[in-house]
């Protein structure tokens, strides 16, 4: 089983089909097809289920794309690992950063750390917390920042905790309380963010635990967009407090949730045993250093 041929695979998957995983590793779609088959025959079991110019995975095909990731993963800390040993390494950081409480946390460590160390090339991936993860797994990345609590299959770095704010119409009858928890507001529409931000899960748990799923009227990726919508009386929005308070609009009113286990807890993550390149030690020291002060 060659390195080739699981990354032709993965690649397929990844991209929903031959076509665009050729485009991705710069080979023609034919030399991508052979990689493939000869997995397949290597292994004995249809990996793909081919419909049209679309492929599926297998049952098989999913439990050789889990393992292609974890087997592709170690090939790349290998390489860096010795890499560095050997004193060829490039200095990259390889890291994801979700989009929210981002510009406030990472933005000010940026340009420390360029300045501490100009050699090394950031290469930034912004995506939320769910999918962050997946690409954390897959080797992609070396680190990400993620919401606690995240699977074992993780090791994290604490940074920042933070509770929630609703955020309402200024003029909302709650508007004006010292505080709100979730059955107050479980007859009003809520406003998420999109699918893959792990905030949704925090918020979304809590509303199961009081035996309600919430009418969800929106969802965006934007914050300000979000806050807009919260304005013109659309629905409640929940965001962390230092962020809320960022964005401040004349006609929404920021009310502390008090509701347990909704914290926005942000941590540092990377895969349970990898190996972290010099790169990463060195921003993981700068955000420690940072909660220090």
């Amino acid at each position: 089983m060659e390195i080739r041929t699981l990354r032709a695979f993965v690649e397929v998957v990844r991209q929903g089909g031959f076509s665009r995983a050729a485009k991705t590793v710069f080979a023609t779609q034919s030399t991508i097809s052979k990689a493939v088959k000869q997995l397949e025959d290597e292994i004995g079991v249809p990996l793909l289920d081919r419909i049209g110019h679309r492929s599926k995975l297998t049952a098989a095909g999913e439990i050789v794309y889990q393992r292609a990731l974890r087997i592709l993963a170690e090939r790349d800390d290998l390489i860096a690992e010795l890499g560095e040993l050997r004193g060829l390494t490039r200095g990259t950081l390889r890291l994801g950063l979700p989009p929210v409480g981002s510009g406030t946390l990472f933005a000010p460590l940026f340009a420390i750390y360029r300045k501490r160390y100009p050699s090394i090339d950031i290469r930034l991936v912004e995506y939320g917390s769910e999918r962050l993860e997946e690409v954390l797994l897959s080797g992609e990345i070396e680190l990400a920042a993620s919401l606690l609590p995240v699977s074992e299959e993780f090791e994290w770095q604490d940074i920042q905790r933070e509770p929630l704010t609703v955020l309402l119409p200024a003029d909302h009858a709650l508007s004006h309380r010292r505080s709100v928890d979730l059955l107050a507001l479980r007859e009003l529409p809520f406003i998420l963010f999109e699918s893959g931000f792990a905030l949704n899960r925090v918020i979304l748990d809590a509303c199961h635990r009081h035996g309600f799923e919430p009418t969800v009227v929106a969802r965006s990726s934007q914050i300000d967009f979000i806050v807009s919508l919260a304005a013109t009386g659309m629905g409640v929005a929940f965001l962390p407090r230092m962020i809320a308070e960022q964005r401040k609009h004349p006609s929404v009113a920021r009310v502390p949730l008090a509701e347990r286990d909704t914290d926005w807890h942000i941590a540092m993550i990377w895969r349970r045993g990898a190996y972290l390149s010099h790169a990463a030690k060195a921003w993981l020291d700068l955000v420690a250093a940072r909660g220090k002060k």
